[in-house]
């Protein structure tokens, strides 16, 4: 496989410059530019057709969210991996439902951003337990309560695993399950909870309190 083409947009020079060095001396990328701002992030994704592209929620011509929405209708195929500052459950929502793979602090390891967009790039997803937590503690939603009672015990056990930012085959591994069976076991999930991504997908199941650890 060739080497992930990954495109950086962030206002904060000192940041990108040290994730593109970084990215430097991993094998599996290749940064292949930067945008300091939503106009020329559009403009450089246009033209340099990144893999996945690490977006700074906070950009000086309007919010990363926005702008990931806009890049997702022309280039259904990049993954997004959002970085945050100050990351809350109101904007992980807005996030999961944009279609976005991956939410992050901005304060987060280097090894778990690479991480990352390892799993961006094979199609997985990614949400930081903080934030999990954050939506775990709001109320739930009793407009999901029959969703929430539809859910099988199996399922509930992948939407945990997903939580985790697991890949379809170490949860297919660690539930003793082929990976056709637990990508049906997704498909499922995202049917039953209303999500278009796995990534809302965890987003509603924290407010419904799915993602609690408890005895079922």
């Amino acid at each position: 496989m060739l080497p992930a083409r990954v495109l950086i947009v962030d206002d904060h020079a000192t940041f990108a410059e040290l994730l593109a060095q970084a990215l430097v001396r991993e094998p599996d990328f290749i940064c292949v530019g930067f945008a300091t701002d939503i106009a020329s992030a559009m403009e450089q994704c246009g033209r340099l057709r990144p893999d996945v592209v690490v977006m700074d929620y906070h950009l000086p011509d309007g919010d990363g969210i926005s702008a990931a929405e806009r890049l997702l209708v022309r280039a259904p195929d990049t993954r997004v991996v959002m970085l945050t500052g100050d990351a809350n459950s109101q904007s992980l929502t807005r996030a999961a439902e944009s279609g976005i793979c991956a939410f992050l602090p901005k304060d987060g390891s280097l090894k778990t951003l690479l991480e990352t967009l390892r799993h961006a790039r094979n199609g997985g997803m990614m949400v930081h337990p903080q934030l999990v937590t954050q939506l775990c503690a709001r109320k739930r939603a009793p407009a999901h309560a029959a969703s929430f009672a539809s859910l099988t015990h199996r399922e509930v056990e992948v939407l945990r695993l997903m939580a985790a930012g697991k890949d379809v085959r170490t949860n297919a591994r660690a539930l003793n399950i082929s990976e056709n069976t637990c990508r049906g076991y997704v498909k499922s999930i995202l049917s039953k909870l209303g999500a278009h991504s796995q990534l809302e997908a965890v987003a509603v199941a924290g407010k419904l309190g799915l993602l609690l650890n408890r005895h079922d």
